[in-house]
């Protein structure tokens, strides 16, 4: 293949790379100039002074239950297909049984290692500062 063949490309990298470059240069040499203080920074909450910390802290099983959930959530996503045309398949004699179980058999495995690992229990340590 030959050099040329990739001329498009850094065309587009380099003008790319530029509109970057140039929204960043032209926020900063026209981007609005204000003296900083205390009251302007601080955040407006409907009148009230804002009170605690800004983003609370959650825990990480939130986060790891949240990607179980997308992850199995796509799973069905995959099943669904599968169910919709099986009797077409099946019809036309078509080997679609023994992917289907094995796509199966490994997410089952994988449920069964989340249980084993304990990934969806919520049973928290309660520590001594508490």
């Amino acid at each position: 293949m030959e050099l040329s063949a990739y001329i498009p490309v850094l065309v587009q990298i380099i003008v790319a790379v530029g509109t970057g470059l140039l929204i960043v240069a032209a926020s900063h040499i026209f981007g609005q100039r204000a003296k900083k203080n205390a009251l302007k920074d601080s955040a407006y909450e409907c009148g009230v002074k804002p009170e605690g910390q800004p983003h609370p802290r959650f825990g990480v099983k939130f986060y790891l239950v949240a990607m179980l959930f997308v992850i199995f959530d796509v799973e069905i996503l995959f099943m669904l297909p599968l169910a919709m045309v099986w009797t077409d398949f099946v019809v036309e004699n078509i080997p679609i049984l023994l992917p289907a179980l094995f796509f199966i058999a490994l997410m089952s495995v994988g449920i069964l290692y989340e249980i084993k690992r304990d990934a969806l229990g919520w049973n928290i340590p309660k520590s001594d500062n508490m």
